[in-house]
């Protein structure tokens, strides 16, 4: 009998691990991919969209694309979600499992932050997209980029919004009349990584972006156009660009299987409490960056072991907590940061020189996850 292996999410996770296991064992696993979406974003594209450099319809790979055998992929929203009976309700279905997965990712709390609300926030899809006329029509005044809570989605992200910010205004011959702030939860941008935290803070003295550390926006004040920071320091802004304060999805709370607002699993094997039930990606805390390189690795790891256990062989694969991250540093250039989570007593990060070779790189990352997962040579 085959096993039956559900998928909730298809995000970096989700698609990495059906993908795997439709490569090695798609006679022996019957596979239910579960996303509500019509169509994949990679995150890095939507500051290309918001900041012009491509269009949304550019940058979205439609879910139908994604074709692979001993892999259903169905559109639909889960509604329920019943960790000890491995059982999944939709909209308009139920799933019941042998191996459940949830890889639904991270959600926005937007309650938390009073006065936030959809209109203000750039990190969804819907956001950054919506957000490209504001910036558009820009031309003077206060800046203001805030992170609401950590953690949150790709942690480079609020910094190089700033920089690309900057090019955007020097493009327009409007820098000088504009000021930019950066307000982060972290003593630097980048923690693991000294190295590329400084290269940052260079980069945002030398553009003369204000860089606020340890700090998050506690209250947005429309009416008085004032970002307050949770230490009472007030910001005013003619654009706010937030970073919602994150936690794991509706379903996922109601579950019962978070505490704090996201998924514990054992950071190694990826397992919940609750036997046949792993998380994955930004919806758990397995010890890495809510990022999709992370959640790439951990879903590896997962389809080792679920490989070895339907051949019979017991391999288990092992959640090593390593990635590289890309990094727009404006000005066209690009640098990297290595990242190790899980293999010594505290994480390190190398940081790589922004260079063209970089540039180059990030562009086969996208476009080699673009073949692989929807078979689009570009």
């Amino acid at each position: 009998m085959k096993q039956r292996i559900v998928i909730l999410g298809a995000g970096f996770g989700g698609m990495e691990l059906g993908t795997l296991l439709s490569e090695q064992v798609p006679d022996a696993a019957d596979v239910t991919l579960i996303d509500r979406s019509d169509a994949f974003v990679f995150g890095y594209a939507k500051l290309d969209v918001m900041f012009g450099r491509t269009t949304s319809e550019a940058v979205r790979l439609p879910y139908a694309e994604f074709v692979k055998p001993g892999v259903t992929l169905v559109r639909d929203t889960v509604v329920g979600i019943d960790p000890d009976r491995r059982h999944v309700t939709t909209a308009s279905g139920s799933f019941d499992a042998d191996v459940l997965v949830i890889a639904l990712g991270a959600a926005y709390d937007f309650a938390a932050t009073p006065g936030l609300s959809e209109a203000d926030e750039f990190y969804s899809e819907a956001g950054a997209f919506g957000v490209r006329s504001r910036l558009e029509d820009f031309t003077s005044g206060s800046a203001v980029i805030g992170v609401c809570g950590a953690p949150y989605k790709c942690p480079p992200a609020p910094s190089e919004c700033a920089l690309l910010l900057h090019d955007s205004l020097v493009r327009r011959g409007v820098r000088d009349r504009c000021d930019i702030t950066l307000v982060l939860p972290f003593g630097r941008p980048i923690p693991p990584s000294p190295d590329t935290s400084a290269a940052l803070v260079e980069a945002f003295a030398e553009r003369d972006i204000t860089f606020v550390p340890s700090a998050k926006v506690g209250t947005l004040d429309h009416d008085r156009a004032v970002a307050v920071l949770e230490s009472g320091d007030e910001l005013a802004y003619d654009l706010f660009l937030g970073v919602p304060k994150h936690r794991a999805p509706d379903v996922v709370v109601a579950s019962g299987l978070t505490e704090d607002g996201y998924v514990p699993v054992d950071p190694a094997t990826l397992e919940t409490r609750c036997p046949g039930v792993y998380a994955i990606g930004d919806v758990a805390t397995q010890g890495t960056p809510k990022a999709g390189v992370f959640a790439e690795g951990a879903a590896r790891a997962l389809a080792a072991t679920l490989i070895g256990r339907i051949r019979g062989t017991d391999d288990a694969g092992t959640h090593t907590g390593k990635g590289s991250c890309y990094i727009e540093f404006g000005a066209d250039r690009i640098g990297r940061v290595d990242i190790d989570f899980l293999s010594g007593p505290s994480p390190t990060g190398t940081f790589q020189e922004p260079s063209p070779q970089l540039r180059a790189e990030k562009e086969h990352f996208g476009s080699s996850r673009r073949a692989r997962w929807f078979g689009r040579a570009t």
